[in-house]
């Protein structure tokens, strides 16, 4: 892939971000998951202000894309978002504008020996930052029955007969160098019903979650939002499963329950939903918008 010809990809909720959001001329912006510039171009484009906003990827490709944006005098840091947040945060760096898409981009999911999808063959990796961490085949290799039931369980939403089902016939039929094996496996010993969403798809999620811990980098990067943002700035965070949803809820009602000396004032009292606000994004049916501004 080359910087010059960036693989497509469709910002989700594109236009209720920036609706929501408000950016404006002069302001200062930070993507903690920059991906390919979808949502930071057009912010970008409205604050002007590049010398003082930074963009954030873990992803080798996303970051080679985004060097367009360095020469204009945006900062990249090539990092996991909560490590990034933590630095910044040491740094004394404050921002008007914060987004965070917890979406797997379309060229991860379409790019198959990044190992995100079943649909085209690839090496069972899932890792985001490539240069990092353990495989989903190196976590199969080692993984105890129970241990890998209750990540189906917990980051699949499979049943947890289901997932302790999966889990021994994965550890017997281990190892597994690519997606297609796994997804087979799984496709012949599932005993659920069903149609257009394929058997594995469940367990694939719940490895890719595992393999880049994302719900904990989720735990790590909220309370830090709250150094990050001027007062008067606006978050605004993306999920796509009800998990990472469950979480920036429960964080927004955290604080703004706290009466006259809550921090934040929640925007989207009910979250922006892609199946509704985004229809001609297959990416997007999932998607939930949530926004909050500092007081």
């Amino acid at each position: 892939m080359s910087k010059e010809h960036p693989p497509h990809h469709v910002p989700v909720l594109l236009e209720s971000v920036v609706t929501l959001l408000q950016p404006e001329a002069g302001e200062s912006y930070l993507d903690l998951t920059a991906g390919y510039a979808g949502h930071a171009n057009v912010i970008l484009n409205k604050t002007g202000n590049y010398k003082e906003s930074v963009l954030v990827d873990r992803d080798d490709y996303a970051i080679a894309h985004l060097s367009e944006l360095e020469t204009k005098g945006v900062r990249l840091m090539h990092s996991d978002f909560s490590s990034a947040a933590t630095q910044l945060v040491e740094e004394g760096k404050t921002f008007d504008v914060i987004l965070i898409d917890l979406g797997v981009s379309s060229p991860q999911l379409d790019q198959s020996e990044r190992g995100f999808s079943f649909s085209n063959n690839g090496p069972l990796d899932m890792r985001m930052d490539q240069q990092n961490g353990i495989t989903a085949a190196e976590l199969i290799e080692t993984i105890r029955v129970d241990k890998l039931a209750k990540i189906i369980h917990d980051y699949g939403d499979e049943p947890y007969g289901m997932a302790k089902h999966l889990a021994e016939v994965i550890v017997a039929g281990r190892p597994f160098k690519d997606t297609h094996s796994l997804a087979e496996l799984i496709k012949q010993h599932h005993r659920g019903r069903w149609s257009k969403t394929h058997p594995a798809t469940r367990t694939f999620q719940a490895l890719r979650i595992a393999v880049n811990d994302e719900l904990g980098q989720i735990e790590a990067v909220l309370p830090l939002l709250l150094k990050l943002l001027n007062s008067g700035g606006r978050v605004g965070i993306i999920s796509f499963h009800s998990l990472e949803d469950r979480l920036v809820k429960r964080f927004f009602k955290e604080q703004t329950a706290n009466g006259l000396e809550a921090v934040l004032d929640v925007i989207t009292k009910k979250p922006v939903a892609g199946a509704t606000d985004d229809v001609h994004n297959p990416r997007a049916r999932s998607a939930k918008l949530r926004v909050a501004v500092k007081k």
